[in-house]
């Protein structure tokens, strides 16, 4: 049973914006498009620098790159070899500048055996085992154009094989802000393991620096990583922690005035935008988005009165042994959001035939993933909006403020909608140029409602330059229709083709390895991922049919896990290959699977 903590906070005055999908207007401003640089892996974080370049972190290869805005030029300030990213969530992360400095902030995940196993992750031979995050300092030297002298500012912080969050702010009172994420307990391939956001960290954790409480949190850090007096006392305790009650937050960033705004990714709807409060409790898993008892209830999948290793995991149909509870059980006082994104009534059709199985491209949720306080005379009509960059739409959304910037004052409007995953932004220092980066892959609504594979603009930097006003029209942000610009794998010519085997012991290997590897991305049954194609029900057979079991394979092999494909060792892709087939109705025997012999296995 989790523990659920009263914080002694106030519940937000100001009313939230419980906005549906129908309530986004067309943006009217016109701006120029431009490409700055592409083909970088995958940029995580993207912030104007001290010298009059974008400072971009890569998360899968290691490095912080300075981009000249005007020609694309690249040049790399520092490779991070430590960095340890074995999947799609982890890497280097956040970058931070400290004004008036040459000192540069990052967060990253590493391995740290010396620190002992995560008793979170069961898998001995799993990449996440020994994973954590730090929070690091270098020194940036103008002259070259580099950084060095690093210096451990935290280390040991809980990270893993999904919603890591991972945003790391400088803020004016000179104290480092990170996000932290629910590391995706309770769902997907992570849903017998408990979700943590309310838990809070002991006396006895906080002196042995053990630091898993701080799951589902924002942190405030001394500079040398110390505990600052003035944090929150929560449930007796000055720890890091400065908020809690948090899903996924992607998004930080302060405002001139000190004021602190986030934005994190909901469940199935309501991803949120939120003014960050000291000690403030922001509900998850509790409630997602406002206490309102619309089309969600939280599940507690570790505490099913059936063994949850028994369980199928789904978030539509929750099994009856699973505890649940409605948003209005939980008593602690809370803030609210200033917006969400988006909030849908209960009964709401979560499995739109309409995405023929990708029904998470169907749901209202963007897939907020960073956050941009604006506040320039660059954009007229813009005095105080937040800018949020969105993976699922493709598309930027810009949300009004007040002028005390504690509400919004409007709906949202929606721009630069394309066949990409927008992960972070930077405004140049005129206030006319939005930068925003780009994912070089995964899955994002098509150009024409549907759902595509293949990004627009792949690891890319894209300007968009305001030239003046123009007109606006409502915007259609439901599907309607499904298709995938990725082509289908051939179907090959088998002189004697055999049917698929495998042994049993293959398929239990392989279900080992893909609920470690894949089940985070393509769900704990394979038709329920968040991230991933279904590799189960009728998407796999519409796909798959009359293709060879090598076929299968090789694609595994070529994609997984996302930016770092092939690592896996090379049993693993043969045993999840193994089970992947079981799960669809194939049945093992006594001769193996080898990749020789997949050539000639043709699924039927």
């Amino acid at each position: 049973m989790l523990k659920l903590v009263a914080a002694t906070i106030f519940i937000a005055s100001v009313a939230a914006a419980q906005d549906s999908p129908a309530s986004v207007r067309r943006g009217t401003k016109q701006f120029k498009r431009s490409v700055v640089v592409s083909g970088l892996a995958d940029p995580w974080e993207i912030t104007w620098g001290p010298d009059g370049q974008l400072w971009t972190t890569e998360r899968v290869a290691k490095r912080v790159t300075r981009i000249d805005p005007k020609t694309g030029e690249k040049r790399v300030a520092v490779t991070i070899d430590e960095v340890s990213a074995p999947g799609g969530q982890e890497g280097l992360l956040g970058l931070a500048l400290e004004p008036n400095s040459n000192n540069f902030y990052v967060f990253y995940t590493y391995q740290d055996q010396a620190k002992g196993p995560d008793p979170m992750v069961k898998d001995p031979n799993s990449v996440y085992r020994f994973l954590y995050g730090k929070v690091v300092r270098f020194t940036y030297d103008p002259a070259s154009g580099t950084m060095s002298n690093k210096t451990e500012i935290l280390t040991g912080l809980p990270a893993g094989n999904d919603h890591n969050g991972g945003r790391l702010k400088f803020g004016p009172d000179k104290k480092l802000y990170l996000t932290l994420g629910d590391q995706g307990n309770n769902q997907l391939g992570n849903f017998c393991l408990p979700v943590e956001p309310q838990r809070l960290p002991t006396a006895k954790e906080l002196a042995a620096k053990e630091y898993a409480s701080y799951v589902g949190k924002s942190l405030r850090i001394n500079l040398d990583g110390s505990v600052p007096k003035d944090n929150p006392k929560l449930n007796g305790v000055v720890s890091h922690v400065y908020t809690l009650g948090h899903r996924n937050p992607q998004g930080l960033d302060f405002a001139p005035d000190g004021q602190l705004y986030s934005s994190e990714h909901g469940p199935k709807t309501d991803d949120e935008v939120n003014r960050l409060v000291k000690g403030g409790n922001y509900g998850w898993p509790n409630v997602a988005g406002l206490r309102d008892g619309k089309a969600f209830q939280y599940a507690r999948w570790a505490d099913a009165s059936t063994p949850c290793e028994q369980l199928k995991f789904s978030d539509l149909a929750i099994h009856p042994s699973v505890p649940r509870h409605d948003e209005s059980e939980f008593k602690p006082a809370m803030v609210n959001p200033l917006a969400t994104m988006f909030t849908v009534e209960t009964g709401f059709n979560f499995e739109d035939p309409a995405c023929k199985g990708i029904n998470y491209i169907c749901w209202p949720t963007v897939g907020a993933s960073g956050v941009e306080h604006y506040q320039s005379k660059g954009i007229p009509g813009w005095d105080r909006v937040l800018l949020v960059p969105t993976l699922k739409r493709g598309s930027l959304y810009v949300l009004p403020l007040t002028k005390d910037g504690k509400a919004a004052a409007g709906k949202f409007w929606r721009y630069f909608q394309s066949e990409n995953r927008y992960r972070d932004t930077a405004v140049s220092p005129d206030g006319k140029t939005i930068y925003i980066a780009t994912d070089p892959s995964g899955l994002t609504e098509s150009a024409d409602g549907g759902v595509t594979r293949v990004m627009q603009d792949k690891g890319a930097i894209l300007a968009f330059t305001y030239q003046g006003e123009g007109t606006g029209a409502p915007v259609e942000s439901t599907p309607s229709v499904s298709r995938s610009t990725m082509a289908p794998e051939p179907i090959l010519t088998v002189a004697n083709p055999l049917a698929p085997h495998f042994t049993a012991a293959q398929a239990a290997a392989g279900k080992t390895a893909y609920n470690s590897n894949c089940a985070v991305c393509h769900g704990a049954n394979m038709t329920n991922g968040h991230m991933g194609t279904p590799l189960a029900g009728t998407y796999f057979k519409n796909t798959w049919t009359a293709r060879t079991v090598k076929q299968l394979h090789d694609r595994a092999k070529k994609t997984m896990p996302p930016g770092n494909a092939g690592s896996l060792p090379a049993d693993v892709y043969t045993t999840v290959t193994a089970y992947i087939l079981e799960t669809n109705g194939f049945k093992s025997g006594d001769k193996p699977l080898t990749l020789e012999a997949a050539e000639s296995m043709v699924i039927k």
